[in-house]
């Protein structure tokens, strides 16, 4: 049953997060954020993952909060649902091309959060998002799930191209990562947690 059910409240957002990660990929989304709903649809479709999120925010003021405290919500939730992570693969990869763009995500489920994003986005806005954001959404998750994850578009003049191919190569790799491992039950480190 690897599966969470979290929510956060703050003065400034109201975030639930529901997720399974053995799924089929269904999504159920409502952040107030079209793009955001299209780019976390890519994480569940591609990490094979079941995710809802239901957000409100001070979106009168930015998407900000809204989108770096949904970060931390579903990392909060992987955390939980991963447990102690035996039997997992801990490790995933993923390029992923769209057009002329080309990413790669590498994930490790190592219990010490650390992001190292490499994304320059050929614009700064995508209709009416910032693509800082981006970075700011990974920064809440790797920091709140204690994962390791290395981002990289290594091509690209798009930036819708740039953004969603990082988020579908996050969710393949993220897939890789959680998978259970058939010859293992133990937790894939020799420090014997992670």
């Amino acid at each position: 049953m690897r599966q969470a059910e979290l929510s956060r409240n703050t003065l400034e957002t109201q975030v639930s997060v529901r997720l399974d990660l053995d799924g089929t990929g269904k999504s159920t989304l409502a952040t107030g954020i079209g793009f955001l709903d299209h780019m976390l649809d890519q994480i569940a479709r591609h990490g094979l993952i079941d995710l809802e999120v239901r957000a409100s925010g001070d979106l009168h003021i930015d998407d900000h909060h809204t989108v770096e405290d949904i970060g931390i919500t579903i990392g909060q939730a992987l955390s939980s649902a991963l447990g102690n992570k035996a039997g997992v693969r801990r490790y995933g990869h993923a390029y992923v091309p769209l057009d002329e763009t080309l990413s790669r995500v590498v994930v490790d489920l190592s219990g010490r959060p650390g992001l190292v994003f490499d994304v320059n986005f050929s614009r700064a806005m995508i209709g009416e998002f910032d693509v800082d954001l981006v970075r700011e959404f990974f920064q809440g998750l790797v920091n709140h799930a204690a994962i390791t994850v290395h981002v990289d578009c290594l091509r690209g003049a798009n930036a819708h191209h740039q953004a969603e191919t990082v988020f579908k190569a996050f969710g393949r790799a993220l897939r890789m990562a959680v998978e259970p491992d058939s010859r293992s039950s133990g937790v894939p480190s020799t420090k014997g947690s992670l």
